[in-house]
């Protein structure tokens, strides 16, 4: 899906992320981890076309991201900041609406597909009936779901998310991932995003990369990466693991 080969990112003189190499697989959850200031954030961001490369390039699907035009990654590719826009005065269905603009762009207009593709989407995150409320006066969970409606309404192979838990409560972010890993199974969707939880990333994804001052330092599978030797490197503090008797997940506590 997307490849990074020998990426870099700086601010100034200031390096955020020394040169690496990175491939993510189609179809997987990866999350992102690291303490902040890790690099994270900047990795999704170069993924996404928010920021730059300072040297090497990122590829998807074999192509360099900056040679394909704005409409065009937009149909490949959709992203959710960890700041969304303000949405005041917007209905759901409004919001979840504009993930059809890269199809149909300023002047054109929208048929009855993409009037059922926006209708479908907002019922796959469980929002039909708050379908004509406003986005503001939803709860966060709410909010969140309704972005990842609008997610889905742009009809990409990969779904870009930078701390979509980062606002909510346990219970919401337990439903949130919940419902991005159904979606990741059902229809197929990559999915890359950033996350703090390494509890949560390791029941919800297929995949760790861990960021310590710019370089990866672990990549693996959940249950390789929950060891105490990985999260005392990507951390830098004595936690211990155990395993959930029920559900068998590896879960991380501190000393």
């Amino acid at each position: 899906m997307f490849s990074l080969r020998q990426a870099s990112y700086h601010i100034g003189s200031h390096e955020i992320l020394a040169p690496f190499d990175l491939s993510f697989n189609a179809g997987e959850v990866t999350s992102l981890l690291g303490h902040n200031g890790s690099g994270k954030s900047s990795l999704i961001k170069l993924l996404s076309r928010q920021n730059q490369v300072s040297s090497g390039e990122v590829m998807l699907e074999d192509q360099d991201i900056e040679g394909l035009t704005a409409k065009e990654f937009a149909k490949k590719v959709a992203y959710l900041p960890q700041h969304p826009p303000v949405t005041d005065g917007v209905t759901v269905r409004e919001l979840v609406m504009f993930g059809r603009y890269p199809w149909k762009g300023v002047l054109g207009r929208y048929t009855h597909d993409d009037h059922r593709i926006v209708e479908e989407a907002i019922d796959r995150v469980g929002l039909m009936a708050f379908a004509d409320r406003f986005v503001s006066t939803l709860s966060g969970g709410e909010r969140q779901r309704a972005w990842v409606a609008m997610l889905l309404a742009q009809q990409t192979s990969c779904i870009l998310l930078d701390e979509p838990t980062s606002a909510l409560d346990v219970t919401h972010q337990y439903e949130l991932l919940k419902l991005i890993r159904e979606l990741n199974q059902s229809l197929g969707l990559t999915v890359i995003m950033v996350i703090h939880d390494v509890n949560m990333a390791a029941r919800f994804s297929d995949r760790l990369v861990a960021l310590k001052r710019g370089k990866i330092v672990v990549d693996g599978a959940p249950n390789d990466v929950m060891t105490e030797a990985s999260l005392s490197e990507i951390y830098g503090m004595s936690l211990r693991i155990f395993k959930d008797p029920e559900s068998c997940n590896l879960i991380s506590y501190v000393r």
